[in-house]
This record gives structure tokens, sequence and C-alpha cells, in this order.
């Protein structure tokens, strides 16, 4: 059966990226996906890293089935009670400064949001982020993104610039002079510096993952962000946080910019907020988007404020903060830190 369905995708679909999986998913349910057959595999890639609840979660099923049946997509100028609910309910998870939110689909959507607004806002065209970066496939967010799919397709949009991301296991600098191994404000220092030789002088934004997962799951250390934010302020350009795989809790903190206590200028969720359904959100302060709309922001888009997904990433928010989840990260944390170090020993 597997075999069949293979083929059939081999002589009817586009390969989008590699070679498809040899394993067919009939179902999912929690942690497992399962064949036709009755295999059953741990999905330890959480669907796209998006499965937050697990698959098939009761409630999310309960929500999107009642939604279907009352209210699923709309005209894009139209708001809906559980589109306006969802964005409060992010602003209040969120610290003062992301007062304003815009629902979407994708991550690379919500990204490509944010670019825009920081361009229409600053004024300037020219956006850096890490060259172990992945911040989606369509055109402002693939740009943005050096971790793989650069060549064989032309110029990607103009003043896209990029600098390294710190990395411990192989670390580009050495000891700075404090006798730390690896000195990755001096790294940081350097990639700006590098930047500014090479700016118009039209910078509008950096835009950055706090774990980089493409490029190899690099977390930035603390303190990074709010060093990487002094740079941007220094430049008068903006900073954004996509968090489409680390928001909502999966650190152990709802939101992982929180760890080193400063405020983005622009977060982008996604994955996580829609349990695998497609939602993505865009925060930002009252002040930008007030600016972006005086100068005319657009971005309006078929799916733009749809009710059904917004009522499943309520659903996301309620099942989180009820059952502590993020609460059980840094305790699942503890565990498997204590167990690694026991396997080390």
């Amino acid at each position: 059966m597997n075999h069949s369905i293979l083929q059939r995708a081999h002589d009817s679909m586009i390969r989008y990226g590699g070679t498809f999986s040899n394993f067919v998913a009939h179902r999912a349910e929690g942690a497992f996906i399962y064949d036709r057959d009755g295999r059953r595999v741990l999905d330890f890639t959480s669907g796209q890293m998006s499965a937050i609840l697990g698959h098939s979660h009761p409630e999310i099923v309960e929500t999107v089935c009642q939604a279907v049946g009352t209210l699923d997509h709309l005209f894009s100028g139209m708001v809906s009670e559980p589109v306006v609910k969802l964005a409060e309910s992010l602003v209040e998870l969120t610290p003062p400064g992301l007062d304003r939110v815009l629902l979407l689909s994708t991550g690379a959507e919500s990204n490509e949001a944010a670019l825009k607004m920081t361009r229409l806002a600053t004024g300037g065209h020219e956006i850096i982020s890490f060259a172990q970066s992945w911040h989606g496939m369509t055109g402002g967010a693939a740009a943005a993104t050096y971790s793989a799919g650069r060549r064989g397709y032309g110029p990607m949009g103009v003043g896209g610039m990029a600098i390294m991301a710190p990395n411990f296991y192989r670390p580009g600098f050495g000891t700075d002079n404090t006798g730390n191994p690896y000195d990755w404000r001096a790294e940081l220092d350097y990639g700006f510096e590098l930047i500014d030789r090479q700016s118009s002088g039209a910078l509008a934004a950096f835009i950055a993952e706090p774990i980089l997962s493409s490029g190899g799951i690099l977390e930035l250390p603390q303190g990074y962000l709010q060093a990487l934010k002094a740079h941007c302020e220094a430049r008068g350009m903006m900073l954004i946080i996509d968090e489409a795989q680390t928001g909502l809790g999966r650190t152990g903190e709802m939101f992982a910019f929180a760890r080193d206590g400063m405020v983005p200028d622009f977060l982008t969720l996604s994955k996580t907020l829609g349990a695998g359904l497609p939602l993505a959100a865009v925060l930002t302060s009252a002040e930008i988007e007030q600016t972006c709309h005086d100068r005319g922001f657009l971005f309006y888009t078929t799916h733009v404020s749809d009710p059904l997904p917004a009522s499943v990433g309520l659903t996301v928010l309620n099942v989180l903060l009820r059952d502590q989840l993020t609460q059980r990260v840094q305790v699942a944390v503890e565990r498997l830190e204590s167990c690694l170090q026991a396997l080390q020993a």
C-alpha cells in the first residue's frame, strides 16, 4: 500500500525539498503517527515542529468542528469575535510594547508582513539576519534565509546582509578578557562593523530566531538579544524576533526573548500558535502600527483574520495556560539534563 501511494506521489506531485519519506501517514494521535497497516512511529518532528499539544488533541478537534459549522472564513475586511479575542489574548501574554496583532496563515507570511512594516516605518530597505537563518520561503522571508535555498534562483531581495550567529560548538572568536573560551560579544560587534561598511545608509531591520533551527539548533547566549537590540537602536533599525518554533512555552518561558529581559519591535509567531493548523501572528507596538497605517500599510490577503484558525489559537492558549505546560517544560528540561549528565558521566 505504501509503495503504491509513494509511486502515485512521484507521478503526480512536485517535489519541494529532497525526497518524500517512505512512511505514508494514515492518522496521528498524541505523539505518534500511524500508517494504514497500523505501524506506529514516534513523531520527533512534532508535525512540522508545530504540534505543541500533540496530534488530534480532543479540544482542538472539537474547536475545529464547531468553528467549521458556524464561522470559518470571511471577507478580509471583516472582523469576528474569535479574531479579536485571540488578538487580546496575545497582547495580554506579551510585555508592553507588543500591543497590536495581525493574524495570518504561515510563518513566512508573518515574517513577510513584519519586514514590510519595518521598511515602511523606518524608510530603509536593508534587512540583516544570521548566516544560518531560516525565516520562510516567500520573497522577503526567503531573502532573509541563509541556511538553504539560495542557489539557482537569481537575485534575492535588494539590501539583504548576514552576520554569523554564535556557535559554542564551533566558536569563531577566541577568549574574551574575562577568560571565557568564546567571545560572542566581539563576534557580534565585528559583524555589525561589517554591516556598517556594506550598508548604503538604509538599514531597516534585523530578523533573528532565539534558537536557530535549520542553522543547527544554535542557542543565542543569555544577553545576546539585549546586545543585538542595542546595536539596532544605535542604527535606527528595528528588531524582529521570529518565534515560530520557540514561542508559547517551548523553552520554559512563554516567549524565548523574555529570558533576556528585552522587548523586540516585532514578534512573529506561527507553528505552535495553531498547534499544526495554519495560523500565524505579527505583534508590534501601537506606535509602529499607527505609523505604518498612516503611511498606507497594505497586507490584504485572502486568509488574514480568518475566524476558524483564530478559534483554534484561542483553544491552544487556553490549554497551555490551564495545564501549565510552560512549567512542565521546565520540569522536563531538568529531567533531560539530569539523564544526559548521567550518561556523560
